[in-house]
């Protein structure tokens, strides 16, 4: 059962974790405001369009910062509690260092339960209507896709396009190959393609098709030919945003859409897709890092503690950082390379917690 300890902590928990976070969230809608203001004016962003987009904003910063500030926020007030000698009060009169952790273990299952909530479906569904007006008042307009872009559109169809002008709706240098095993049975080369979206549809303009059973090969040419092809012109541009933007099941879609066409950067999404899961844990081993830290009362009070805190977090950064560019650039696997900075500060814990309770 929760007792009025357990309350007492709980609410001195969340209220520093909250307040914290909501400082930290308004700071940074007025710094990136100030960044961006150039640009609102530039593009003559609506008034209500910009309160909307910070307040897509806010959930962003504050799932990316969740981990650090639930870490902060646990020292602090456990460093407040050990200053005025209450930690000591609590374990003289019979309560466990144990017992002492139910609250800190009752509070962060509650954030990590909504830090999971958020992360999958919520923070996503903000990022998307964010990144959509980033791209109306804030980023220039993509004129041209990619170059020279490599798309599978089935195990034995495959698309190349040198490049593509979405002002003209052209693309040049086009080519499809079918191949079976070994056997290049198909290839249509176009000098120039366009779409048509509603039809969804490619037209393809001076077209020579080259096809080989085997046997015999045959070369055929046309002025014009119309295919269906299963991709758009926004396919050809590589956009690693997309992926802040996709609720967890779409993300997964996502990632067996790539899988298909071949593409060599399906790390980065592994990475998305299970970083989501592990900031939340994340969050539960910070905090009985911060508890373990901050429970003892020493002379340097709280502001040795919150130093001691900062930079413990700045080595989970660091590592964090290292592990997912060794996933996304050296081909680490990405759940690893995810949960190596948790697996460390576990163990951590744990050792924090066994000299505690002795």
């Amino acid at each position: 059962m929760i007792k009025k300890l357990d309350w007492y902590i709980i609410k001195k928990f969340l209220g520093t974790f909250f307040f914290a976070i909501i400082i930290l969230a308004v700071i940074s809608c007025v710094i990136d405001y100030s960044e961006k203001v150039d640009d609102f004016v530039k593009h003559k962003a609506p008034f209500l369009a910009v309160l909307n987009y910070f307040k897509n904003f806010m959930p962003y910063i504050v799932s990316l910062l969740y981990p650090l500030f639930i870490f902060i926020a646990s020292i602090f007030f456990t460093s407040k509690l050990a200053y005025k000698s209450e930690i000591i009060a609590i374990l003289a009169s019979g309560v466990s260092f144990q017992r002492f952790l139910r609250p800190y273990i009752i509070g962060s299952a509650f954030l990590g339960v909504m830090a999971l909530l958020c992360s999958h479906w919520i923070v996503p569904a903000a990022n998307k209507q964010r990144l959509n007006f980033e791209d109306l008042y804030v980023h220039e307009h993509v004129n041209t896709a990619d170059r020279n872009v490599h798309l599978r559109l089935t195990p034995g169809l495959y698309v190349y396009m040198q490049n593509y002008d979405y002002n003209a709706n052209r693309g040049y240098r086009f080519s499809a190959e079918k191949i079976d095993g070994i056997l290049l049975k198909e290839k249509v080369m176009a000098e120039t393609a366009s779409y048509d979206s509603v039809k969804k549809q490619w037209h393809l303009y001076n077209v020579t098709t080259r096809t080989n059973d085997g046997l015999h090969e045959q070369l055929k040419y046309a002025t014009e030919m119309t295919q269906a092809y299963a991709f758009t012109p926004k396919d050809l541009k590589v956009n690693d945003d997309i992926m802040q933007a996709m609720t967890t099941p779409q993300l997964l879609d996502h990632i067996e859409l790539l899988k298909t066409r071949g593409a060599e950067t399906l790390n980065f999404y592994y990475v998305e897709l299970h970083k989501r899961t592990s900031q939340a844990f994340a969050g539960f081993i910070l905090t009985m890092i911060g508890a373990c830290i901050a429970s003892r009362k020493i002379r340097g009070g709280s502001g040795f503690h919150l130093a001691l805190g900062i930079v413990i977090s700045a080595v989970y950064i660091m590592l964090m950082q290292f592990s997912t560019t060794f996933s996304t650039k050296a081909g680490l696997n990405p759940l690893i390379a995810v949960w190596i900075p948790n697996i460390l500060a576990g163990i951590l814990a744990f050792y924090l917690y066994r000299k505690q309770i002795k």
